[in-house]
This record gives structure tokens, sequence and C-alpha cells, in this order.
């Protein structure tokens, strides 16, 4: 039986399959299966496949904004060294809410609910307490939060607004996130509801089986 939380991640695609579901425009259909296809990988710990030339340029650039700090992570090697550094501090598990997203032939944008399972350890660092040596540069150095358990395990929620460029071939360009900062809520969890990332590739085994060549 799946606990509320593994509910609403085994969900975080039912709006993009409702919003597929009345797009006629075939190359929009792409990005948003292109979409769908990289957050069920990335978050199943297959994130080389998300990198892999039929989905991703070969040069990617990412630009994320969080807790008044900036990333640019520009480059194959960078981004790698992102999403490895990610799946080592086991913070890859994470979903999106109620989603709404605009498509056209550039990308799409949208906002969203944003959940992540995030260790006290690096709570205070946000998204940038992972990137260690992925060769990204950032505004600003973080700070850890005071009252952190840094044994313990934090739900994160905030609303992210995203800007994902594609190519004429449907392939990501690159990931443009911002973050709502005033919309963020922390709440310390018992570590038996954290999503582990071997209980992630589980959960979402028939998605991906589903939504994959």
């Amino acid at each position: 039986m799946m606990s509320k939380y593994e509910h609403e991640f085994v969900h975080m695609m039912d709006g993009v399959e409702k919003q597929l579901e009345t797009i006629d425009n075939p190359r929009h259909q792409k990005i948003l299966r292109n979409y769908r296809r990289h957050a069920l990988l990335e978050v199943s710990g297959r994130y080389k496949e998300i990198l892999s030339p039929d989905m991703t340029v070969e040069e990617p650039v990412y630009r994320l904004f969080e807790d008044g700090q900036s990333i640019v992570l520009d480059g194959m090697d960078a981004v790698t060294n992102f999403y490895q550094s990610l799946a080592e501090t086991d913070t890859l598990v994470m979903w999106t809410g109620k989603s709404d997203f605009a498509v056209s032939d550039s990308g799409f944008s949208g906002e969203t609910l944003f959940s992540r399972f995030v260790p006290g350890s690096i709570l205070g660092d946000g998204v940038f307490g992972a990137v260690h040596e992925s060769g990204g540069s950032t505004s600003a150095a973080p700070e850890q939060s005071s009252g952190i358990d840094s044994d313990g395990w934090y739900l994160v929620r905030r609303t992210l607004a995203f800007v994902w460029p594609y190519d004429e071939q449907g392939r990501l360009i690159g990931e443009h996130v911002y973050e709502d900062s005033a919309s963020k809520v922390v709440t310390k969890v018992d570590p038996s509801e954290v999503i582990t990332a071997a209980r992630a590739a589980e959960l979402l085994a028939p998605l991906l089986e589903t939504h994959l060549p």
C-alpha cells in the first residue's frame, strides 16, 4: 500500500497526460512527451538517459534560481556532474504537483508545486548544496539554516516557475527554473516516509515501461 507521498509521486504526470489529450500539434506533443520522459527518468535515478542525443542537445545550459542565489550549469559536463551530485546525496527524488504549462514551438513555460525530500545536513544549502564540483557558477555562497536537525529528513514544498527551451528536433536545450521563495514550506518528516531512490525506481517502473521506447 502506498503512502500519501508515494501516491503524489506516482501521479505527478497526471496533468501532463491530460494536457497531451488536448494538444493536436505534433511538435508540441513531442516537447511534452520529452518532458514527461525526462521527469520519470530523472527521479528514477536514470539521469544519464536524459542526456542522450535524442533527448538533450550536446551542450545544454541550466539556469537555476533558489533562495536568492543563482547558478548556471553551462555544458554537458557541468549538467552531468550536477545530476551525479544529486544522486550521491540521494536527493534526486522530487515531484511536481498541480501544473499548468503553455507549450509553443520553442518549448514550454509554466508554474508548478514542487516537492522534494532533503536531508537536514544540506537543507540550508538548497539545490546548491549538491553542486560540489559540478562546474556551475553561483552568485552567492549558501548558508546553513539554524535549528535544523542535521540527522533528520525534511519535505520541502514550494512553487517553481519553469521555462524549458527545445530545439527543432524536440530536444531539451536547457532548464530555466525560478523559485517563489515566499511559497516555501519546510516540514520535518519521519525517515520511514522518505521515498528512497530505490523505492522511486520501483514505483515508476510501470510508467517507464509505458512511456519509454
